[in-house]
């Protein structure tokens, strides 16, 4: 594989662009994993009656991410992707002190919902900038270290966010975001050339979304790789929402929370680690259709041994089917972008801005409806997967014959 625009060499090493481009996605880690152990503190605070509703405060920061792709993808198609991404975070930082001064859960909301939208410009035009840079199974094999690395991300937010917690109270995790935020927009201002030359970049007007709308349709395999992106996206999104209802409120474990919680993003972290191995001797479509596979009968495993069950499993049994699952995990999210993307390099911002959107708008519903049934037992989390999984299968058999991963 070669390089196919223009990789930065004049003020960045190939390290420290992985590393610019897992921390411009981890902002979106870190807004929604810090706030994990808060939330039964906002709950409290804004008035929350039901627990279950503090899933609404994960939820609605992906919906706000989905329509946000939708924007800031096409725009970045014509004014180059730094100036967009300073966009977003400024939308981001007003979403963000929104939150902080929110008295009410249908302020909070909005807050969410907007710092979603602000955030889809790191989120999405990181991607992009990716695709300008890389194609093929080298591609897969540089989100796969971006990934790692953004992946660490959820290992300590959690428990930084309880330090936080602890000391300040839940506002002063906003406030980190925003500081945290601030250095990152540094960096990628002081070190990280445009990876968009004038010169490729396309007028801005409707038509420019519309035809890459068009165009992003006529390729079966972008579309069906966004379709089980949107399904593998949902069943993990339910897991994040519904995690602090698992551990702190069925299992009771609300002190270890964040280590349990840092302890299985550390198993989606090494499987990805893996991955950036693996993908270039294998191929990202073998690897998918292998994981999909694992990723389905983990589940359905779970689901037949406790159906029947009033109870949840010891935690360590519960922990170590999430860790597997987890680990196949790993191996789907980078690859499962990667060849979303590959098909569309030509309108690579118009593309991410597509497949960003409509896996997340899929992944809304999907974990607001599973998550409902998360009150009781953790059963219905695994039934979830496994719907999620069998779908991603039928899917994956839909794809032509030829299909494209270099």
């Amino acid at each position: 594989m070669k390089y196919i625009c223009c990789m930065p060499t004049k003020n960045t090493s190939k390290l420290e662009f992985i590393a610019l481009m897992a921390s411009l996605m981890s902002i979106v880690a870190l807004s929604i994993d810090a706030l994990l152990p808060a939330l039964e503190h906002i709950g409290i605070s804004i008035g929350i009656q039901d627990s279950t509703d503090n899933q609404l405060l994960v939820t609605m920061i992906f919906l706000g991410l989905g329509f946000g792709q939708l924007i800031f993808g096409p725009i970045s198609d014509s004014l180059g992707r730094k100036p967009v991404i300073y966009m977003g975070f400024s939308v981001f930082v007003v979403a963000s002190f929104i939150c902080i001064s929110a008295t009410s859960i249908e302020v909070m909301v909005v807050g969410r919902i907007l710092q979603g939208i602000g955030l889809a410009a790191p989120r999405t035009i990181s991607i992009a900038m990716v695709r300008d840079s890389f194609s093929g199974d080298y591609m897969a094999k540089i989100m796969s270290f971006i990934v790692v690395i953004f992946i660490l991300v959820p290992v300590i937010a959690p428990a930084i966010g309880k330090i936080i917690l602890d000391a300040y109270g839940w506002k002063a995790i906003f406030n980190s975001q925003l500081i945290v935020g601030v250095l990152i927009m540094f960096w990628l201002w002081r070190r990280q050339p445009e990876t968009l030359p004038v010169e490729k970049r396309k007028k801005f007007k409707m038509r420019l979304f519309i035809d890459g709308t068009k165009e992003f349709f006529k390729h079966r395999q972008a579309v069906i790789f966004t379709l089980v992106s949107g399904f593998v996206t949902g069943s993990f999104m339910v897991y994040l929402s519904a995690s602090q209802h698992i551990f702190q409120v069925q299992y009771g474990l609300t002190e270890e929370f964040p280590y349990i919680f840092a302890g299985l993003a550390i198993a989606v972290g090494f499987a990805t680690f893996l991955n950036g191995t693996f993908v270039m001797r294998f191929g990202m479509l073998k690897l998918v259709s292998v994981f999909t596979i694992v990723f389905m009968l983990i589940p359905l495993l779970y689901a037949i041994i406790y159906f029947n069950s009033a109870i949840n499993p010891s935690i360590e049994i519960f922990l170590t089917f999430c860790g597997l699952e987890f680990f196949a995990l790993g191996f789907l999210f980078g690859n499962l972008r990667a060849l979303a993307m590959q098909p569309v390099g030509h309108i690579a911002g118009v593309g991410a801005a597509i497949n960003g959107f409509v896996s997340t708008i899929m992944a809304v519903p999907i974990a607001t409806f599973i998550g409902s049934y998360v009150t009781e037992t953790a059963l219905p989390l695994f039934i979830g997967f496994f719907v999620c999984g069998l779908m991603c299968l039928i899917l994956i058999k839909l794809l032509p014959k030829k299909t494209a991963t270099t």
